[in-house]
């Protein structure tokens, strides 16, 4: 249709002897023009053309690119000082301390078995309690949690790395209200300047922490001094691991 209209238009403009040639093509090109508009080809010319609007990302791509923008969240800063309630208690024999110390572990989450009890959880003997991996067994089931792992300090004194772990299990277990108990052996000297003797072997409960875990309190349930606690520096603490284990 388009090419007709102009063909008619363009045949009565040549046939006018009064317009020359420069008009004639003028309004050759307005012809054009109104034909296209009026066939709905409203094309407008290339320099004018405005820039296309920017399409916007689908929501979905927009809630994701938002929330990649996000600050990342920061960790809660590590209390400098900790302590767990519990209830203190003498081991009741000389090969007990395996199951006084679970049994202050238990204590503080508001547990109370007796020490025979927890004695035969832990499959205490005359000879004493195994080794960590029985207290973590009875901790775990008498707190129906699979909270308690087993560590080791397998050298002669702790490395770096061993005081490391143990600074962080203890600030973990304690900060979610766990106790940690201790398999340890031979000597130390807690802050106070007292000596405490143990060539056998012990257990003990850590029950907090100070320093933001380099100081450890400790609960001793055969404290020669008659007291039952102490705190003592978490690299001490670790080397009187040394050759055994903790559970937390």
């Amino acid at each position: 249709m388009s090419y007709l209209y102009r063909s008619r238009h363009t045949q009565r403009l040549l046939k006018s002897p009064r317009l020359p040639v420069a008009a004639a093509s003028a309004v050759l090109a307005l012809a054009a023009g109104l034909g296209a508009t009026a066939l709905g080809h409203d094309t407008p010319p290339t320099a004018a053309v405005a820039a296309a609007p920017e399409t916007p990302a689908p929501r979905e791509t927009q809630t994701a690119a938002s929330r990649d923008k996000r600050p990342e969240p920061t960790q809660a800063p590590v209390p400098a000082q900790q302590d767990l309630p519990y209830q203190f208690a003498w081991q009741e024999n000389f090969y007990f301390c395996g199951p006084a110390a679970t049994r202050i572990a238990l204590s503080a989450r508001g547990l109370t078995p007796s020490q025979s009890q927890v004695a035969q959880a832990l499959g205490t003997t005359v000879n004493g309690t195994n080794s960590s991996a029985d207290t973590v067994r009875a901790l775990n089931e008498y707190t129906q949690s699979g909270f308690y792992t087993a560590h080791f300090i397998r050298g002669q004194a702790a490395s770096e790395g061993d005081v490391a772990e143990l600074k962080q299990a203890v600030v973990r277990a304690v900060g979610r209200g766990y106790a940690v108990v201790a398999n340890i052996a031979g000597s130390t000297v807690d802050d106070g300047g007292h000596g405490h003797a143990y060539p056998g072997g012990h257990y003990l409960t850590i029950v907090g922490y100070r320093d933001g875990g380099d100081t450890v309190k400790i609960a001793d349930p055969a404290d020669a001094l008659g007291v039952g606690s102490y705190t003592l520096s978490v690299k001490k603490m670790a080397d009187w691991i040394a050759l055994r284990g903790y559970a937390a």
